[in-house]
């Protein structure tokens, strides 16, 4: 016999209830609820993604190579005419190849993001046991795979037409790319928050944000090119220290790990505000119900 209350949708109970909550991805519950296995999937999610379009794999390799091809026979052309750019070769590759590391790291992580969203999963990953901490850091770890598969053939590439050597660089190398890849994150992270709460009609910023970096990070050239007024915005943006630890590397042969430092303190500062903000914009597109509303 059917009972009375078999047509009824079951309530879960109190516990039942906190206890969903409590596991879905939700900015609230112990830390320790942290599971490695669910950013490992993620991570594999993304991967599949990945691999099983090879027009994705080849606009990885496709721009990074191009931009790094027109700025090195550009050096080529000034070092056979001007006595600093012979004594300061690399520098316009190696500002290609830092630059690329930055835009491609954010790029990386907000294109993941994006296809989440093109394919209207960002719901049922909400609803899922993922917590934010684990869904962020997947997105960190296929920026790295993302960047990883453009960057290593161009600096290749880079040894075979120029001589440019960028693995040469050694422990800098790695300070460079701990301090960039930090910052591509933080904006990432931000730009994560801005879409969770307006949608694809913030999209434009997740493939443009990055260029207003460009000129204030003094990606070619100096800091002390921009006005004095301006040079103090410069200084506040943890890039900066790392374009001018370059050229002091490439140029004097000088390694400076006080600006790597103070890079990492920046970006320590940055990361933190970055993850509070997507907290918190989180949090307003629960309350407005804009996560299952991300069309324009």
């Amino acid at each position: 016999m059917w009972r009375a209350d078999a047509g009824k949708a079951r309530q879960p109970s109190d516990h039942q209830s906190d206890s969903i909550v409590g596991d879905s991805m939700t900015v609230k519950g112990p830390a320790y609820n942290f599971s490695i296995n669910r950013v490992a999937a993620m991570v594999r999610r993304y991967w599949y993604l990945l691999r099983s379009s090879w027009p994705r794999i080849l606009d990885l390799i496709y721009w990074p190579t191009v931009q790094m091809l027109m700025w090195g026979f550009l050096q080529v052309y000034l070092s056979q005419n001007a006595g600093f750019f012979a004594r300061a070769g690399g520098v316009f590759i190696g500002s290609v190849l830092l630059w690329d590391i930055l835009f491609r790291g954010q790029l990386g992580f907000s294109i993941s993001f994006l296809e989440e969203m093109y394919a209207r999963n960002l719901g049922n990953i909400m609803m899922s046991p993922l917590r934010p901490a684990e869904f962020l850091l997947a997105l960190m770890i296929m920026s790295i795979v993302r960047l990883s598969i453009g960057m290593i053939p161009v600096s290749l590439l880079a040894i075979v037409f120029f001589g440019f050597n960028v693995w040469s660089l050694g422990l800098a190398l790695a300070a460079f790319f701990a301090n960039l890849i930090l910052t591509s994150w933080s904006v990432g992270i931000f730009v994560a928050g801005l879409l969770l709460r307006n949608g694809l009609g913030a999209e434009s910023m997740a493939w443009t944000i990055m260029f207003l970096f460009l000129p204030l990070t003094c990606v070619y050239y100096p800091v002390a090119v921009l006005p004095a007024w301006l040079q103090y915005v410069a200084w506040c943006l943890p890039p900066t220290y790392v374009f001018e630890g370059m050229r002091a590397l490439l140029i004097d042969r000088v390694f400076r790990g006080d600006l790597m430092l103070e890079a990492f303190a920046f970006n320590a500062v940055l990361f933190s505000l970055a993850s509070y903000a997507f907290v918190r914009l989180l949090e307003s597109a629960r309350a407005n119900g804009a996560l299952v509303q991300t069309g324009e």
